[in-house]
């Protein structure tokens, strides 16, 4: 069947697929490495917090394997940071493009979530091999991972969809998303578990979406780290952020194809 042919949805699916082909294609098309890039930031990082926190100050932080539970977080984060920093520059990239067709832009955000997942499930395997290495029981936590990688998907959508059009306004907004960015990493139970805050920090935390989506990523390893209220504000929230995100990005997409 012919592209004119089909349903609106099969024609945005079809598209969707073919840019995040394109994306992955020249991203690892010089690269001699290619699919190793994308693990071995994530693995250089844990390698560091891992030897800071166990071997130089020898302090507990989070659940041991420690190396499991920081790649456990570690590998989503790397997901939605590099899908959320992209975004500033979406538009502003691909404008001759963005211009010269008639496919909803949404898809010039979804497309870097959709890149981004893939690299993230590609990565899965090297989290399982070090499980595996270090005899980090799997559990049926593991069963959760679908759900997670939903939120994440819906949240980081959400916040794609604020952040594209508005840089294209306030150009200054890269460099506070990239900021901004910086602090959630540490305000993140990504190298430390919520449980490890201070009493009074805990509600803060809760409020953070993240903290709900790693403990689901976890609960394959750490069963103990689950804590379904935090999921269930993590999921509001993020249906929030991407109510507000499709909002936003409806209110600004004309004023946007007149700035580029």
């Amino acid at each position: 069947m012919r592209p004119e042919q089909r349903t609106s949805f099969a024609r945005y699916r079809h598209s969707l697929w073919l840019l995040t082909q394109r994306d992955l294609r020249v991203r690892y098309s010089t690269s001699l490495l290619g699919y190793f890039w994308s693990i071995l930031d994530p693995l250089v990082m844990a390698g560091i917090y891992w030897f800071v926190f166990t071997q130089v100050f020898h302090r507990g932080a989070g659940h041991e394997p420690y190396i499991i539970f920081l790649l456990s977080a570690l590998l989503p984060w790397m997901w939605f940071n590099g899908t959320i920093s992209d975004c500033t520059r979406a538009f502003l990239r691909e404008s001759k493009l963005i211009r010269s067709t008639r496919i909803p832009r949404t898809i010039w955000v979804n497309r870097l979530v959709l890149s981004k997942g893939i690299e993230f499930l590609a990565s899965v395997p090297v989290l399982l091999f070090f499980a595996v290495l270090s005899g980090a029981p799997i559990t049926t936590g593991a069963f959760l991972f679908p759900l997670a990688i939903l939120i994440q998907t819906v949240l980081t959508a959400g916040i794609g969809l604020m952040v594209a059009p508005l840089v294209v306004f306030f150009r200054d907004l890269e460099r506070a998303v990239k900021l901004v960015l910086r602090f959630l990493f540490y305000a993140s139970p990504i190298i430390y578990s919520t449980s490890d805050l201070p009493g009074q920090l805990h509600f803060w935390a809760a409020l953070n979406p993240l903290s709900g989506i790693f403990s689901l990523y976890r609960a394959a390893f750490f069963p103990g780290n689950l804590n379904w209220l935090t999921v269930g504000i993590s999921a509001g929230i993020s249906l929030a952020l991407l109510g507000l995100g499709i909002l936003v990005f409806k209110r600004t997409e004309r004023a946007v194809l007149k700035e580029i």
